[in-house]
């Protein structure tokens, strides 16, 4: 089951991890991104937008 790691930094400033395992959740997320995103994403490369960083495991 894929797994979508989101990390970013809180209104606090403190740093959070979101663990995205929800398949939904996941094809709702990658809209987000454009083709070359999710060629990155989907060889395990980290991919940021903005100051949040992503990742895809298999």
């Amino acid at each position: 089951m894929p797994l979508l790691i989101r990390k970013y930094k809180s209104v606090s400033g403190m740093m959070q991890e979101e663990r995205i395992d929800d398949e939904d959740r996941i094809a709702r997320y990658m809209k987000l991104f454009d083709k070359d995103d999710i060629k990155k994403l989907e060889t395990g490369v980290k991919v940021f937008i903005e100051k949040d960083e992503w990742q895809l495991l298999p």
